[in-house]
């Protein structure tokens, strides 16, 4: 088994990109990939890409093939594949791209997501995002994702394991990170009483506690070709990628209000990589709701979770960096683009190329992608040698 080493990565812009098709953010992403790795369109062996729903948002399938399509490298003949998870999908993509090259099955690989979600009215988005639900016994009855976050914000809190400004925290700070960051869909800095006093979505929840309708797209060139890796400017590596999954269904699970599957993937990452928790600069995690990113940090770095919430640590100048690229929040949310864009900031943090933003001296990063709520988990570990 080999090394496995990013050497390019390109992302758009995030946010509500009205004159920006959805190959054209494919194919921006690709290619400043492609350039920034320095290699040519000859030596990709495979593209892998990741989209969760561009079938209902525009009409769209064969994503893969498009992407390589508008990437220029149709004419290669080489394998395209998409990859869906739900909004795992980028995690899930990386994942399965690491791993065909760990392999050595393939030498050097494009992986790529784009989501194009705000070509439809928001209400039509809510209902496809509510695809990562059980159709039959949860958005059959009215039940949509944030809803569902909702009841496990409720139980958390019943069950006494979480106080309301706990998990407020999160958009605060996302908000502060995202305005340092070019690419963010948001980039105004909010306080913790804009988000508990916001307009409902569904209670205890508001607008400031969800993720948003975003479009956008990002990508990684990977190899374990030792010429390219040597000829690179600023090779990081994947130390390891797990995955794993839980009931779709709520009232499946053993508690409503925990991730069993996160803290397993996680766990295994880590383990994969020969590190633990302690050794973790910095995490990128899956805050497409505030509930989610606090229950997330229980599974990951245990019972100091929720005390960490009262204090400094997870700004990204303080002991714990958290979602320094703004998160799903306020960088934004294109779902199957999400878990790629993750690896994008990790690798630019490990570049210390991160501007203001910048975590010092960074050496490992835990980024964690989740499709739905617990249902789907990715968790990789990226770092430098």
């Amino acid at each position: 088994m080999r090394d496995v080493y990013i050497l390019g990565v390109g992302t758009t812009k995030f946010g509500e990109l009205w004159d920006l098709s959805l190959r054209e953010l494919a194919s921006e992403a690709g290619l400043k990939a492609i350039m920034d790795a320095g290699i040519y369109a000859e030596d990709v062996d495979a593209l892998y890409g990741a989209n969760t729903s561009g079938g209902q948002f525009v009409d769209q399938e064969q994503i893969a093939a498009l992407i390589a399509d508008y990437s220029g490298i149709s004419d290669l003949n080489i394998p395209s594949i998409r990859v869906e998870a739900g909004s795992a999908s980028g995690g899930a993509a990386l994942m399965q791209a690491y791993l065909a090259v760990k392999s050595g099955q393939l030498n050097t690989v494009v992986v790529g997501g784009v989501e194009k979600m705000t070509d439809v009215p928001s209400e039509v988005a809510t209902e496809i995002i509510g695809g990562s639900l059980d159709a039959e016994w949860e958005t059959f009855f009215g039940a949509t994702e944030c809803s569902i976050a909702a009841m496990i914000a409720r139980r958390h809190e019943f069950e006494g394991k979480a106080k309301r400004e706990n998990y407020a925290m999160f958009p605060v700070i996302s908000h502060k990170h995202a305005s340092m960051n070019d690419t963010s869909h948001f980039k105004n800095i909010i306080k913790i009483e804009d988000v508990i006093n916001a307009s409902p979505v569904a209670e205890p929840l508001t607008v400031f506690d969800n993720a948003p309708i975003s479009d956008g797209a990002s990508a990684l060139v990977i190899s374990a070709d030792l010429k390219k890796i040597n000829n690179a400017s600023h090779p990081i590596r994947i130390k390891s990628s797990s995955a794993a999954n839980d009931f779709l269904s709520l009232h499946d699970r053993r508690s409503v209000d925990s991730f069993r599957a996160v803290k397993k993937s996680s766990d295994s990452a880590l383990s994969l990589a020969g590190l633990d928790i302690g050794k973790i600069d910095a995490l990128e995690i899956h805050d497409s709701y505030s509930i989610a990113a606090l229950i997330q940090l229980e599974e990951i770095l245990g019972k100091d979770a929720v005390k960490m919430t009262e204090g400094n640590d997870f700004y990204f100048n303080s002991s714990k960096p958290l979602n320094v690229s703004g998160g799903l929040k306020a960088h934004g949310n294109p779902l199957g683009t999400s878990g790629l864009y993750q690896a994008v900031e990790a690798t630019v943090q490990l570049r210390g190329k991160a501007g203001q933003r910048q975590v010092k001296d960074p050496k490992n990063f835990l980024i964690h992608n989740m499709g739905g709520l617990g249902t789907t988990s990715v968790s990789t570990v990226i770092g430098v040698d």
